[in-house]
């Protein structure tokens, strides 16, 4: 029951992140909007995350996105079965998401989806690996110390906002496997999905063995 409790909070959460944060993105990020557009796209997902970190993080520690649960599994922070229980209510969480997004705004166009930057898969790839990496490692820095609880969902929250603000002009930044995946879906456009399913992975992972390597050096 437990679990299933954190499965929940994970598929509660993933979807609230699709559902507003994307929905702000699909209805804001137009070439008339310009830089305020993206502005605005930011603080959206990062007020999200802020608001779901101190809702559900109690319960599921808050990932709602699968490149940082794959952190945590690298830095041994939680198990493969918990890990898998995690990606599977994330996505679904994300389609779901999706789902009611589209359903209200009645436009595919306007589900906040992720596009390759100039058509280039590499050069997106490794966007979203830096994104990513920067993000995750401000959570795993965060969180590894009791005494940052109270302002963690902050940090982490205004983290998102400052990947965005670089990213968004690129990709539209995902760093969220599960973030891209749910409104690609419900669009019916797939393509260059696996860059957006791979790299934020890479940059979690890469994230969980630099910080490792980095907090075992304090001493």
């Amino acid at each position: 029951m437990k679990d299933m409790k954190k499965y929940c909070a994970e598929f509660i959460g993933t979807l609230v992140l699709v559902l507003f944060a994307c929905g702000v993105a699909g209805q804001e990020c137009t070439p008339a909007n310009g830089t305020a557009g993206h502005l605005i796209t930011a603080l959206a997902f990062g007020l999200v995350i802020v608001a779901m970190a101190y809702s559900i993080g109690n319960v599921s520690g808050c990932h709602i996105n699968p490149a940082v649960s794959i952190a945590m599994l690298v830095s041994g922070k939680m198990t493969v079965k918990d890990f898998c229980g995690y990606i599977v209510a994330q996505f679904l969480g994300a389609i779901g998401g999706a789902a009611i997004l589209n359903f209200i705004v009645k436009d595919a166009t306007k589900l906040g989806t992720n596009a390759l930057y100039n058509g280039s898969a590499m050069m997106s790839f490794a966007i979203e690996c830096i994104l990513t990496f920067v993000f995750v490692l401000a959570i795993l820095g965060v969180t590894s110390r009791k005494e940052n609880s109270s302002v963690a969902g902050l940090v982490i929250g205004l983290s998102l906002v400052l990947v965005h603000l670089l990213g968004i002009p690129f990709t539209g930044t995902s760093v969220n496997p599960a973030r891209s995946f749910g409104p690609a879906l419900i669009a019916g456009n797939l393509s260059g999905i696996w860059v957006f399913l791979l790299a934020p992975l890479v940059g979690g992972a890469v994230a969980a063995v630099v910080y490792k390597f980095l907090d075992s050096q304090k001493a």
